[in-house]
């Protein structure tokens, strides 16, 4: 992926989002280790980028639990004011496009600014190479745009 100049772009893999217990209010203290990791790393970075497949025309439930976690308590919620994009991919011809919408009012809802943007790619599991980078020209402008567009919109949040 080509991150705008002077970017350095940190992946939360699958292995810690899955190690994230199940969002209950009744249980937030103390907070488990997974979630204070997530929480910590998203506090500390200047913007988010959110890649989400499409379950059952919405999104995952380990990565809804995680924006749970996230947007609690409200005050100091990690996702507080964060700029965040989403971007999605399914393997039918839709490109994860519900999953994206439903991500984005999740995230709005959890006090984070959501650019306006969506990247939907569809038939993921030909959409990709070897090594994880977009087979398609086009698509990897709209995802160089796309973050382009974050990465201006936490330079104008900072200030």
């Amino acid at each position: 992926m080509h991150a705008p100049g002077g970017v350095e772009l940190e992946l939360l893999g699958a292995d810690l989002l899955r190690a994230v217990p199940p969002f209950d209010e009744d249980l937030e203290q103390p907070v488990p280790p997974a979630v204070e990791v997530i929480r910590s790393r998203i506090a500390a970075a200047d913007a988010v980028l959110f890649a989400t497949p499409e379950y059952n025309n919405s999104i995952p439930g380990t990565l809804k639990n995680v924006v749970d976690w996230c947007s609690r308590p409200k005050a100091e919620a990690a996702l507080k004011g964060k700029d965040v994009a989403v971007i999605g991919a399914s393997t039918g011809m839709f490109g994860a496009v519900w999953a994206q919408a439903e991500l984005r009012k999740v995230l709005a809802s959890s006090g984070a600014r959501v650019i306006d943007l969506e990247l939907p790619v569809p038939t993921a599991d030909e959409a990709f190479d070897d090594g994880g980078a977009l087979v398609e020209g086009a698509l990897r402008e709209l995802l160089t745009e796309q973050l382009e567009a974050l990465v201006a919109a936490a330079r104008t949040s900072a200030g």
